[in-house]
């Protein structure tokens, strides 16, 4: 609005009251985040050009670009596999093993009762967890199946495993099986992988088909589409096909496939690649990182170059360089350095190199200091990253415990939408079959869950100072902090109540060859009557 004061300024002095007429406006029109971080007139963000959209025009059309790069990084980056190997190894391990919690209140179970029950669900479930049967493929067992799941997911954004029926037999008595698939192969069917993929279509029944995803009016899961190829295989001999499978039963509501994504933002379809928001960084280390080794080599071969004035070239000693290592061995106008090789110039020729300064001296700050950029955006402390711990003992506590904290989190979401599904799905079969015993189990939702509740314990954390973690664990104990079984677990993965028979019969060998010297026998006991009995029971 122009006041009258600048209807004056402005008559007697255009370019002065047009000066006042803008002041004002900008004053008006710059409050809150836009004289911050959304604002367009400072010069830092007036080349930031950035736009609010939907999760599926952020996420799915570059999707292909960041997989590729992702796996590339995998495969060729060692920063980029020691962060997806670390996560993998400290979340997975060698399989998250299970242990069945039923709710023993519920069902009227005494806790002797629970156990036993547990234990027998244990030895059934380890038959089929075991063996390479499980898998639809016969690659991997189970265990070995969470690992490919988990890191295919961390890799590529997400992962799928479809639940199959196979053949009973007499050594596989459950029909069971799990097909593990890659991301590329869920996708809008009669997508072109040459001409770029759709990333939304329309099915028959009218639902919308979001990169594979099918969703019906009010947004909701319904099925997803796989191809039976990746998009860019060629030479298969095969059509491009797609088959339809439903996200869940109709008739039993369970999972038909399961879908392991991160879900970063709400009505998001699919996952991204865990190392998408640094692979511009992983990808320049590994771009520095060759650059330094090659500057190294070079700088490390001593070559001798001859001047001559003569009309030949031909180095008197014989070539310095094998022939099979040579890279171009018919240019005479290449020349190849080497170890103390010495080579022979042309008259008017020269050589002159520029001293490349190697081994770089910043070299390892400079990448240390990038690691732990990377490191704080995958949640990874940049000494597990790089497996350095080279601070005191708080410090690397301190970091182990904060990536701890990330692992652990990951851990518990594999197991809710990995392992527990399937291990519902196995239960129900073994329980069906009669193999296990489980009254109510098809007739009440409430004591379906009952039964098949379960903790699944995976690898534990490592340990710096042994002593000190042992001395926590029996203060926690002790204070009722923890339980003897749980310490079990974190301190080294172990099974309590196994190691206590275990421990038993060890104490009961010790104590027939006369070498217990534990004091927590009691003192009633004589150990010459207890041997002769133990005697007497062995025979």
């Amino acid at each position: 609005m122009i006041n009258i004061v600048d209807h004056v300024v402005t008559f007697f002095n255009p370019e002065a009251g047009m000066r006042r007429i803008a002041a004002r406006e900008v004053t008006k029109v710059l409050n809150g985040y836009e004289q911050g971080g959304a604002s367009h007139q400072k010069r830092s963000m007036r080349g930031w050009i950035a736009s609010a959209l939907s999760p599926k025009d952020d996420i799915d059309p570059s999707l292909d670009t960041l997989r590729g790069r992702s796996r590339d990084l995998y495969m060729n980056g060692p920063i980029g596999t020691a962060a997806l190997k670390t996560t993998r190894t400290n979340v997975i391990g060698l399989g998250l093993r299970l242990k069945p919690r039923i709710d023993a209140e519920t069902l009227g179970l005494t806790p002797e009762q629970a156990d036993k029950w547990s234990g027998i669900v244990e030895k059934e479930f380890a038959l089929w967890a075991e063996s390479k049967h499980s898998d639809a493929l016969r690659m991997n067992d189970f265990y070995d199946q969470q690992g490919v799941a988990f890191l295919g997911m961390l890799m590529n954004g997400d992962s799928f495993a479809a639940f199959r029926q196979g053949k009973r037999t007499p050594w596989m008595p459950y029909s069971l099986r799990l097909h593990l698939f890659e991301a590329d192969r869920v996708c809008t069917p009669f997508s072109s992988g040459t001409l770029g993929d759709t990333v939304e279509g329309t099915y028959k029944n009218g639902n919308r088909i979001i990169s594979g995803v099918e969703i019906d009016d009010t947004g909701a899961l319904v099925a997803y589409h796989v191809a039976n190829s990746y998009a860019r295989e060629y030479n298969t001999g095969k059509i491009r096909e797609w088959v339809r499978i439903e996200a869940y039963g109709e008739q039993t509501g369970r999972p038909n496939i399961l879908h392991l994504m991160d879900t970063e933002r709400a009505e998001q379809r699919r996952g991204v690649p865990m190392l998408a928001p640094v692979i511009e960084t992983l990808k320049q280390i590994t771009r520095y990182t060759e650059a330094e080794l090659q500057a190294a080599v070079v700088a490390g071969l001593f070559t001798v170059f001859v001047k001559t004035k003569g009309a030949t070239n031909e180095n008197p000693l014989g070539s310095m360089i094998p022939l099979e290592q040579q890279v171009a061995s018919t240019d005479p106008t290449s020349y190849e350095m080497g170890a103390g090789a010495i080579n022979v110039l042309e008259p008017g020729e020269e050589i002159e190199i520029a001293n490349p300064g190697r081994p770089n001296a910043n070299f390892d700050p400079f990448v240390s200091a990038l690691c732990r950029y990377i490191g704080a955006a995958l949640e990874i402390p940049v000494e597990l990253l790089l497996k350095s711990f080279q601070s005191s003992y708080s410090a690397s506590r301190a970091a182990l415990l904060e990536a701890w904290k990330m692992f652990r989190m990951r851990r518990q979401w594999t197991a809710k939408e990995f392992c527990q599904p399937i291990y519902e799905e196995w239960l129900a079969e073994a329980i069906a079959l009669g193999r296990i015993k489980a009254p109510g189990f098809f007739s009440d939702p409430i004591i379906r869950k009952s039964w098949s509740q379960a903790e699944w314990n995976g690898p534990a954390p490592g340990q710096l100072d042994p002593v000190k973690e042992v001395e926590a664990s029996e203060r926690k104990i002790a204070l009722g902090l923890s339980t003897r079984e749980r310490e079990a677990i974190e301190t080294n993965g172990s099974d309590y109540w196994t190691n206590v028979q275990h421990l038993e019969i060890e104490e009961r060998a010790m104590r027939k060859a006369g070498l217990s010297k534990n004091e927590n026998i009691p003192k009633s006991v004589d150990p010459e009557k207890e041997v002769k009995k133990e005697d007497e029971e062995d025979q």
